[in-house]
């Protein structure tokens, strides 16, 4: 699977447009910690570079250290991932979604909520890992294949406004906020 993705990425990495930082004042407050962690300043490579740490820092992992939770109450590595996952797919339906002219607030989510309704505890840190290289993927060709006018288009996504752009970057940051999390916390690093 991931030979297939890592060709598919390689033939299609070519970038189309520049997809510079969004100004902090057209994101919601609460997401500026999540983009000020992003150092790159276009999303296609912020959103290459992000899969390609997140994999190799997540493949490293001892499968049997997946199932290890910090504390009670907090969530295993394998649901990290899988919120991970989920909120990546939501940040990119919510850009389409912008990027395509909705004029409705997108609706928000609860994560814990959805933590507790994944199943990611009964799956294996193999099809988790896959799973968050697909998704990653796909974000990619989503980005790839907006123009300027789609990415600069405002949005509104739990009544805050928002663009498509700020939202890739969200995505990236919110990925490197759990990653530092998962070495604080889980690795001890």
């Amino acid at each position: 699977m991931r030979m297939i993705l890592n060709d598919f990425l390689q033939h299609h990495s070519t970038k189309t447009l520049y997809m510079p930082k969004p100004d902090l004042s057209k994101i919601p407050t609460f997401f500026h910690r999540y983009v000020n962690l992003v150092k790159e300043e276009d999303i296609p490579t912020a959103l290459a570079n992000n899969l390609s740490e997140a994999v190799a820092l997540l493949t490293d992992i001892p499968d049997e250290q997946w199932d290890f939770r910090y504390a009670e109450g907090k969530w295993s590595i394998k649901e990290m991932v899988q919120h991970m996952i989920d909120a990546e797919r939501i940040f990119a339906y919510r850009a389409l979604c912008i990027a395509r002219g909705e004029k409705q607030s997108l609706p928000s989510f609860e994560e814990n909520d959805y933590a507790a309704a994944s199943n990611a505890d009964k799956r294996t840190k193999s099809a988790l890992l896959d799973e968050f290289t697909v998704v990653r993927v796909s974000t990619e060709a989503l980005y790839r294949s907006l123009d300027e006018a789609q990415l600069n288009q405002m949005g509104v996504a739990n009544n805050n406004p928002i663009t498509a752009a700020g939202i890739g970057f969200i995505t990236v940051g919110h990925v490197m906020h759990h990653l530092n999390v998962l070495r604080e916390r889980y690795l001890n690093k």
